[in-house]
């Protein structure tokens, strides 16, 4: 939980409010890790939750602009980067939703002109789930200045740095993808 004051001054830049975190007790259950330095998991933790923050205040908002709930965002984005076609059942194991959770969303989807849905011609048991391309201008447009200041950040960086830091999110991705909640 971070405690009252710490982010007082509203002109500070991310690295000035971040070394205040560090130099401030910390509730977080990483902090005894923390070593001070600018690389340490505290830090990590901190910018991490802070884009993850960020960047669901742009998933809600094109969510909410839509109709669609944030979970429907969360699909569109699974068939958008699946390699290949991808079914419900795939994507009710990538969003860990149960089989009817999935219909629903599914079908909001399908409803609001996001997907469309094909069956496979060989078996038409088998449904493939596409974006469907109007939904796509829509989404580029809405999700414009993500693209804008993701250019300009990486504008900051060498290729080499870049190269280093799309390992790093490569490797965060597989991780987080090992950890299933009690459960589930």
């Amino acid at each position: 939980m971070i405690a009252e004051g710490r982010y007082a001054d509203p002109v500070a830049t991310a690295d000035e409010r971040a070394e205040r975190v560090r130099e401030t007790p910390s509730e977080a259950p990483e902090a005894p890790e923390a070593s001070g330095a600018p690389t340490d998991l505290h830090a990590f933790a901190v910018r991490l939750r802070r884009m993850n923050g960020e960047i669901n205040r742009l998933v809600h908002g094109f969510a909410g602009d839509q109709g669609l709930h944030a979970t429907d965002v969360q699909a569109l984005a699974a068939i958008l980067d699946a390699d290949g076609p991808m079914t419900p059942k795939r994507l009710r194991e990538h969003l860990g939703l149960t089989s009817g959770a999935v219909t629903a969303c599914v079908d909001r989807l399908e409803r609001a002109g996001h997907i469309r849905r094909v069956r496979e011609s060989a078996d038409r048991r088998v449904v493939h789930l596409y974006y469907a391309e109007d939904a796509r201008s829509a989404a580029r447009s809405y999700f414009r200045p993500l693209a804008e200041a993701t250019r300009a950040a990486r504008a900051r960086f060498t290729e080499d740095e870049l190269s280093v830091v799309l390992r790093f999110l490569g490797a965060m991705g597989e991780e987080l993808s090992e950890i299933h909640p009690p459960g589930r």
